[in-house]
């Protein structure tokens, strides 16, 4: 696979091909040319000494004092390494890559004024795996400073990077690869540590992975619908005309489309008039997420297609002037947004759980088991449930209110944007693994309600689940039943292609 990048047209899918596929990055063939325009009024405003920010001026709180002429390259130096403070784990390689990326094609676009040749090995570095090791914590929002100096380092020949599963230091790994450390000018140093690159690269992670779950949960819900014998009805299109709230219609639409085929939505099929809140509004609250996903792709969109520079470069007028781009706002509230909607949807799951061990509300055997109270049958699958929507919950407190400020009296606000897009990669494994959990007590359910006919999306998902795992008839662990469901069935490829087909995606 390759990506070409152009710093207009880069894309969630994009980002997750470069990042978990190690798809090969291609500069398109308009980027050299327009980054060489922006760089000569870099050169022009050096030669000048004309005052700009962080090219001939100092940064943060000494944004007043002139830089002598001859400390120029070497301050862009200093910029690196004075501010790879970022400490804690490594991140994870993925994220490495789709932060780089997103750096890459923010400068592509134009604007940052930055040297050909630095973009050039950045590139390079991608394509032969060469990942600077980026600790976990650093970033407040105020562009990713402290941890992308830690890329930085690396494109000077300094750090320590991973390649080929082992971690070098930077110049080594450069030198393993057969690249060379590229050397800096004015204004390189702080072009490698701007923008909010690990929010937008780790956010575009997050809703591509979140696209996918998404179709899960909607997968899963109808498997429960079919084991429950749910009533149909509140899916009605001309009931959610009357309230057309932001994205029900398509989440109902999509419940439809999957049940498509099957008995339930036939008029007197279902076990009663009206089901539990979990099940009757599943399609508000999967409606409420895909309502969540839309605002943050529109907040992300920008931010993995713009220059997020400080100062910024107009090469139309031969200006290098002082912006606010680097600041994250709508970003950081998508993604406290985004979080929200997800715990929405976990706790729903986690109910629908329940309902279905219980007799008096699923007409099914208690607890999914033809024993009796000798057996424990899906009981105790309620406690992992509740103590994975506890982490998911934890996982969704807001972080864009509370800000934390940098250089003094200058940068005296932040977002948290990296923290918030960090966390969701987290809380989508959680809320995979709690869906999994709903779908091996479904595929028990449907096993027990013996329907006639499958819908086409419970029939795929409960083939794929017995594929896996057998009906549970003494007792098991079933843990490892969820966890199998979880890698091998939710996390299949081919299964969520299948859904996507499904679902016209």
């Amino acid at each position: 696979m390759t990506v070409l990048v152009d710093g207009r047209t880069l894309t969630p899918a994009d980002v997750a091909a470069v990042a978990w596929h190690d798809a090969r990055v291609v500069l398109a063939d308009e980027v050299l040319p327009r980054l060489v325009r922006d760089r000569a009024v870099v050169d022009d405003i050096v030669d000048r000494q004309v005052p700009a920010y962080g090219v001939t001026t100092g940064l943060g709180s000494r944004s007043s004092y002139a830089l002598p002429r001859e400390e120029l390259t070497q301050f862009s130096v200093r910029t690196i390494r004075g501010r790879a403070n970022a400490v804690g784990n490594p991140l994870p390689v993925p994220v490495v890559r789709a932060a780089v990326l997103a750096r890459i094609n923010g400068i592509a676009g134009g604007g940052s004024g930055v040297s050909p040749e630095v973009v050039r090995l950045l590139v390079d570095m991608l394509n032969a795996r060469v990942h600077p090791v980026i600790p976990e914590v650093g970033s407040i929002g105020a562009s990713d400073l402290n941890q992308m100096a830690h890329v930085g380092l690396v494109v000077i020949g300094e750090g320590r990077a991973e390649i080929a599963g082992q971690v070098v230091d930077g110049a080594a790994a450069l030198h393993q690869a057969g690249l060379t450390a590229a050397p800096l000018g004015p204004k390189d140093g702080p072009v490698l540590c701007s923008a909010s690159p690990l929010a937008a690269g780790c956010g575009a992670l997050a809703l591509h992975e979140a696209t996918a779950v998404v179709a899960l949960a909607q997968a899963v819900t109808a498997l429960t619908f079919e084991g429950f014998r749910a009533n149909t009805s509140p899916l009605d299109p001309r009931v959610l005309r009357l309230r057309p709230a932001p994205g029900q219609a398509r989440a109902a639409g999509e419940l439809l489309t999957l049940l498509a085929g099957g008995e339930l939505v036939v008029p007197g099929h279902a076990r009663r008039v009206q089901d539990p809140i979990s099940l009757r509004c599943a399609a508000q609250v999967h409606g409420s997420l895909h309502f969540a996903l839309d605002f943050a792709a529109s907040a992300l969109e920008p931010e993995l297609n713009g220059s997020g520079d400080n100062p910024v470069v107009l090469a139309d007028t031969g200006e290098v002037i002082s912006s606010g781009n680097f600041h994250t706002p709508a970003l950081a509230l998508a993604f406290d947004t985004l979080a929200l909607a997800l715990t929405q949807t976990a706790a729903v799951s986690a109910e629908r759980l329940q309902r279905l061990l219980n007799p008096a509300v699923s007409g099914l055997p208690a607890n999914l088991t033809t024993y009796g109270p000798e057996r424990s049958g899906f009981a105790p699958l309620v406690k992992t449930a509740q103590a994975l929507v506890a982490e998911i919950r934890f996982g969704s407190a807001p972080v864009c209110t509370d800000p934390r400020y940098g250089a003094d009296a200058v940068e005296d606000d932040s977002t948290n944007a990296s923290l918030g897009a960090r966390r969701l990669l987290t809380m989508l494994t959680r809320l995979t693994q709690l869906l999994a959990l709903e779908a091996v007590a479904a595929a028990q359910a449907v096993d027990l309600a013996a329907p006639a006919v499958l819908g086409q999306g419970p029939a795929l998902l409960h083939r794929a689940i017995r594929g896996v795992v057998p009906h549970l008839d003494d007792d098991r662990p079933t843990g490892v039943d969820a966890d199998r469901v979880a890698g091998e069935v939710l996390g299949s490829a081919d299964l969520r292609r299948e859904l996507s087909e499904q679902l016209g995606r």
